[in-house]
């Protein structure tokens, strides 16, 4: 049977300002607000592909960037282009810019949604079939006043959100402790506590204080130092009994390589934003697979859309065991701009069945947000 043509005909690309509930403070900086891009392509017979790109200056670029690569590069390769040639249009893409990794997960993020809505496929039935139909929900405690992080645990802990992943490094070590221990005392093994510096430390004082926290039962230590130092990531993980994980290490399957070969940590962060979409995501867990290493559902800062697109990925990962944090919509935002609510439901997150992502964006609130537009 021949497919009928339904070419991409129109783009827009529109920049948001989204506003959040309260500070997160991270190793490499605190976020009380951020930027991200809304794409939305259109077929001839009017269907509408959604997709997103968030880039964060500190971790995988700008919102200027990510733009550029839209809006210069890959719009007059996409005017025409059959939307269901997803993996031609991710190898052009990557010949035609470098990097801008965030711009091309929106793209493939699109083009998959317009795919599901053509055949009635979900993106996870598209991209080989959901796993899981829940994944449990982490959230991060990032707030600098820890007054206010600890009433915000007890209320998602009354939702029975029982996975907590603690930002550290932005403050003293003794603050990092204090929390950890509080909420060892609080909830006991009743909650999964995991620890996340965002590069936040120095090599040379990096095992001595991560020892002093194996007390609190971890599972584990996220990206404890900066990226590029591989070496001491790969000594930590040979000294620390917790498990670490790589996450502003490994971008993209070359990444994964890299730290497979050096035993550089035991864990991966799986993000579309850094390896470039779903399908490169996948295959850096496919590596993580054979290496024996687990994978975690990690997010940027980045509303439902591209929160969807990932929980479509995760879902179809038939050893996801670390669950996700995909709780901006619903524990961070100010607002998200889908019609719908995300989709938790007692500390897990739903994955949706309805063609393509399963998500409809809220006109009004899209235009709320927006500070600007491209078409």
């Amino acid at each position: 049977m021949t497919r009928v043509s339904d070419p991409i005909i129109a783009m827009r690309v529109h920049v948001l300002r989204m506003p959040t509930l309260a500070t997160h403070a991270h190793g490499i900086g605190d976020v009380s607000s951020f930027d991200t891009i809304i794409l939305e392509l259109k077929t001839s017979s009017g269907i509408t592909g959604w997709g997103e790109a968030s880039p964060w200056p500190v971790f995988t670029g700008t919102v200027e960037a990510s733009v550029a690569a839209l809006h210069v590069f890959m719009r007059p390769y996409l005017m025409g282009a059959d939307p269901c040639l997803v993996e031609k249009h991710l190898a052009a893409m990557d010949r035609m810019v470098v990097n801008c990794t965030e711009a091309k997960a929106a793209v493939e993020m699109a083009l998959l949604d317009i795919m599901g809505k053509m055949s009635g496929f979900s993106v996870g039935d598209l991209i080989g079939g959901r796993c899981h139909d829940a994944i449990p929900l982490s959230f991060s405690v990032a707030n600098p006043n820890y007054d206010l992080d600890r009433e915000t645990v007890k209320e998602f802990y009354a939702r029975n959100i029982r996975i907590y992943k603690l930002k550290a490094g932005f403050a003293s070590h003794e603050f990092d402790v204090m929390r950890l221990q509080d909420l060892r005392n609080t909830y006991g093994s009743e909650i999964d506590l995991r620890v996340d510096y965002n590069q936040g430390m120095h090599a040379y004082e990096a095992i001595r204080r991560l020892k002093d926290l194996e007390r609190f039962d971890l599972t584990f230590i996220e990206q404890p130092v900066p990226r590029t130092n591989i070496e001491a990531m790969a000594r930590i993980t040979q000294a620390i009994d917790t498990p670490i994980l790589a996450d502003e290490s490994v971008f993209g399957p070359r990444d994964a390589l890299t730290v497979v070969k050096m035993q550089a940590a035991d864990l991966f962060s799986l993000k579309i934003m850094k390896s470039g979409g779903i399908r490169r995501g996948l295959e850096v867990a496919a590596i993580a697979r054979a290496a024996g290493i687990g994978v975690y559902g990690g997010c940027m800062l980045e509303t439902g859309i591209a929160h969807m697109a990932g929980l479509h990925m995760m879902s179809a990962i038939p050893d996801l065991t670390l669950g996700c944090e995909f709780y901006m919509p619903t524990c961070f935002l100010v607002e998200d701009i889908l019609a719908h609510p995300f989709p938790e439901v007692d500390g897990k997150i739903q994955v949706p069945t309805s063609p393509g992502l399963g998500v409809e964006v809220d006109p009004e609130r899209l235009a709320r947000y927006r500070t600007r537009l491209w078409e």
